[in-house]
């Protein structure tokens, strides 16, 4: 479990990032954290792994105080990929990559190969294992960043808009491999602009503005609501616009879903018939 109360953060320059934020995160909970540039999304999601420490309040993982643990500590629990991949990866090739932290996690040999396999066969990075990282595209280094924390298998999923830079198959195997790892209980959070990458997965959804929550709720709740959304400077997702139109024809107005979508589009027409 994650526990913001009341957290405020000033950075050196002065500027107030949060300013009085209290969250809750249960296990195995998918949480989607979403707001304007600036809004403090990425500053709060920093805290959950000790990389920033509250000016005032606390954050505590499973009951520990993040300011009571080292960054290596909580690492081994919270794993963290960045939105820039480029922050994050270091190694000549992405196989030593995925492997870095196993070997400073003391894993043996052949757990890391195993771990190192499955990870590179999860992304479709395969084919790019003795490559430099930093030779691939944009997209690709974020799959490896992502793979090189995959690998150890935290308890909790940290990703800074995860789905820049990637296409729609990629996308999909993203949503799918998160709501995979929370049917295994696995914290997810999810910092992202992406509106419709949301909607097709329908998590909590966290809005923030000027470094306060404004909004927090069931994504076909929070997304439905054009003033709410409109504060975070969204836009609801396609679906939602389609279904809040319709909404004076008798349609309901909390739809995102395509599939759900399709449903109450099929009866309307056959009731037309």
């Amino acid at each position: 479990m994650i526990e913001v109360e009341d957290v405020y953060f000033t950075y050196p320059s002065g500027v107030e990032a949060l300013k009085g934020v209290s969250l809750t995160i249960r296990d195995g909970e998918f949480v989607a954290i979403m707001g304007e540039n600036g809004a403090g999304k990425t500053t709060l999601v920093k805290h959950f792994n000790g990389l920033l420490k509250p000016t005032r309040g606390r954050v505590l993982v499973d009951g520990v105080e993040t300011t009571k643990v080292s960054v290596a500590t909580l690492a081994r629990k919270v794993g963290f990929v960045f939105q820039n991949p480029d922050h994050q990866l270091f190694c000549e090739t992405v196989e030593e990559e995925i492997a870095f932290a196993l070997k400073n996690f003391g894993f043996s040999p052949d757990v890391i190969e195993k771990r190192v396999e499955w990870a590179l066969n999860l992304l479709g990075l395969s084919q790019y294992r003795k490559t430099s990282p930093f030779m691939l595209s944009g997209g690709e280094r974020k799959r490896v960043a992502l793979a090189s924390v995959l690998a150890w298998d935290p308890k909790i999923l940290i990703l800074d808009e995860p789905t820049i830079g990637q296409d729609y198959q990629q996308k999909e195997k993203l949503r799918q491999f998160i709501l995979q790892m929370n049917a295994q209980e696995k914290t997810v959070v999810v910092v992202t602009h992406d509106v419709e990458f949301v909607a097709e997965c329908n998590p909590r959804v966290v809005l923030m503005r000027g470094g306060k929550i404004v909004a927090d709720g069931e994504a076909r709740k929070v997304l439905t609501n054009p003033e709410i959304v409109e504060q975070a400077s969204l836009v609801p997702p396609q679906i939602a616009q389609i279904f809040l139109n319709l909404s004076d024809l008798g349609f309901p107005r909390d739809v995102i879903d395509i599939y759900e979508a399709k449903e109450f589009l099929t009866k309307a027409f056959k009731g037309l018939r």
